[in-house]
């Protein structure tokens, strides 16, 4: 009995050290993406560029991740690690971020932006991954440890808007450097879970995605990333323009993020006795109602409570979709869904959200930009909630 306590008491301990890298990771990998979420609009706005170039250099980064996210994530499948790959990612990263410097050609920076992106969009598909392969072994559900990379937006995105409300936007980039550095040396103390799953057949995989009920997934994703992403690219914009400071973008920003948390405990501990397609219905309403509202405020100030509805539609969305995922697609596939995943969640959305929304919003105003996505998200929610009514029908 003595032994076997001791043998359990080592691998609750070395789960819990596990659990510990990865969640100190997922903060500080959030911790960029919410420098690049929130301030890199206004530092290029600040730079002259217009709501098009912005828009621009907004899809320039989802249209390279497409690429991206397949090549590395099926990669990471067939080589079976995602360690490896996010310590090149990271790299990768910091020699872009360095190069953005040296230019302020709009040309250069598209160029540098575009490789910079195809360091940095893959990372959270394969942290995910990561965090979804690890509860095997340390037990710990995926939303208990992704509630971390909430945490780290949210710090991040608050304090860095106190930061720069002081220095301006040109220490935007070297906050950047700072966070990637750290990123990059918590990366070498993670495990690497992929190294113990089968090695992946190219041809499963792709029969597996030719699925219909696998397709009409995606392609019903695809419209409430759209809303998403336009959303999400044009937020700081929109509140530059009515006014407001970098402190309160990014008091808008900490208010969404932290929003996630206690939705993302509950879904990780309660979330599985729901059933996925209406709960992904029930937060595309959510986002239908979240945009019409920022579409009819006045003052940037009413934004703060709009951003609280984060928590019913980004934190059920994401954590429920990727739910529904890991239930159609086998562990040895998991990265390559991620990356199919990213590829609609990020590349195709932020394409289609960049270049034709930057247009509407600059030619037609907020107020029609934010009725397309409401709209978007409408159309979402029924078809979620008709996929779930033909799936049990059949």
């Amino acid at each position: 009995m003595g032994a076997s306590s001791t043998a359990n008491n080592t691998a609750s301990s070395a789960a819990g050290k596990e659990t510990a890298i990865l969640r100190t990771f997922t903060f500080s990998s959030y911790m960029t993406l919410a420098v690049v979420v929130s301030y890199f609009p206004l530092y290029f706005l600040d730079q002259g560029y217009s709501e098009s170039q912005i828009g621009i250099l907004y899809s320039t980064g989802p249209f390279i991740s497409i690429f991206a996210n397949l090549i590395l994530g099926i990669a990471s499948d067939k080589y079976r690690t995602i360690k490896k790959i996010m310590i090149l990612l990271l790299f990768g990263q910091l020699v872009m971020v360095s190069f953005l410097f040296t230019t302020d050609s709009f040309i250069m920076v598209c160029i540098i932006m575009t490789a910079f992106y195809f360091f940095q969009q893959p990372m959270n598909p394969l942290n995910d991954s990561l965090i979804l392969l690890s509860t095997q072994y340390t037990g710990t559900p995926y939303a208990l440890v992704r509630m971390f990379g909430s945490l780290g937006f949210a710090s991040a995105a608050f304090f860095f808007g106190q930061l720069l409300k002081t220095t301006g936007s040109s220490a935007t980039l070297m906050i950047c450097v700072v966070t990637i550095i750290i990123t990059l040396l918590l990366s070498f103390k993670l495990r690497d879970y992929q190294g113990s799953l089968r090695k992946m057949e190219f041809g499963g995989f792709f029969k597996l995605i030719r699925k219909p009920q696998i397709v009409t997934f995606f392609a019903i994703l695809l419209i409430i990333s759209i809303a998403h992403r336009m959303y999400e690219g044009f937020l700081a914009v929109t509140l530059r323009h009515m006014g407001a400071s970098d402190s309160l973008v990014g008091i808008a920003w900490l208010t969404s993020a932290t929003s996630e948390i206690p939705i993302l405990f509950l879904l990780g501990k309660y979330g599985h006795k729901f059933k996925e397609l209406p709960l992904l219905a029930i937060a595309s309403l959510m986002y239908a109602i979240r945009f019409w509202l920022i579409s009819n405020i006045s003052s940037p100030i009413w934004v703060i409570p709009v951003q609280l509805m984060h928590s019913v539609t980004f934190g059920i969305y994401f954590t429920t979709a990727l739910r529904y995922i890991s239930n159609v697609i086998p562990d040895e596939y998991r990265a390559s869904g991620q990356a199919l995943f990213a590829i609609v969640w990020t590349g195709f959305a932020g394409i289609i959200s960049g270049t034709v929304g930057g247009s509407i919003y600059e030619h037609y105003g907020r107020e029609s930009f934010f009725h397309l996505a409401m709209v978007l998200a409408i159309i979402a929610s029924v078809g979620f909630l008709a996929k779930h009514t033909l799936s049990r029908s059949t």
